[in-house]
């Protein structure tokens, strides 16, 4: 067997240099994450885009079950509100909107299936600002999608996080 040329070990060296800040700053990958309860039933309008990516992050991020029933759940999560309005923030001169601010405003709390409160009601709300411009119309209608999906995608992670940090009663 032959030993490691001097580029592959010179290719060898640059790899773990790099890797060296990530170790040293304390970086890891997400994994896992674990909530404080078993199954969990999703209270919402089955049919959204919203309960369907929350019920993949779950499932996927997660040890947790959703369930089909809340009598089979160890928690229910209500969502008591999901509003999203796209607000006027700034005009020209010539009177036309000039900026944008999409706005998302969630709550949620987290019973058991007897109506017992685990976790009051917590509120989740974000921004994104979005110039605009008459002659691009199109490309800020795109842009406007895609921050809707961003700030989506955006809330879910922090439902993940506040359901990870309820604290279970000892029964």
């Amino acid at each position: 067997m032959n030993a490691p040329t001097f580029p592959a070990r010179r290719s060898l060296l640059l790899v773990l240099a790099a890797a060296l800040p990530l170790a040293a700053c304390g970086f890891k990958l997400r994994g896992v994450r674990e909530l404080p309860f078993q199954t969990l039933f999703l209270n919402a309008n089955r049919h959204s885009e919203l309960t369907a990516q929350l019920r993949r992050t779950i499932e996927a991020q997660t040890t947790t079950r959703v369930v089909d029933d809340a009598k089979g759940a160890e928690a229910v999560l209500d969502i008591t509100e999901n509003k999203i309005e796209k607000v006027i923030l700034s005009l020209n001169s010539a009177g036309r909107v000039r900026e944008y601010q999409l706005r998302q405003r969630f709550s949620f709390k987290v019973r058991t299936p007897e109506k017992e409160e685990i976790a009051p009601v917590s509120t989740i709300e974000l921004r994104r600002d979005l110039t605009f411009n008459d002659t691009d119309t199109l490309a800020k209608q795109q842009e406007e999608e895609l921050l809707y999906a961003e700030m989506q995608s955006d809330l879910i992670q922090q439902v993940l996080r506040r359901l990870q940090s309820i604290r279970r009663k000892a029964r």
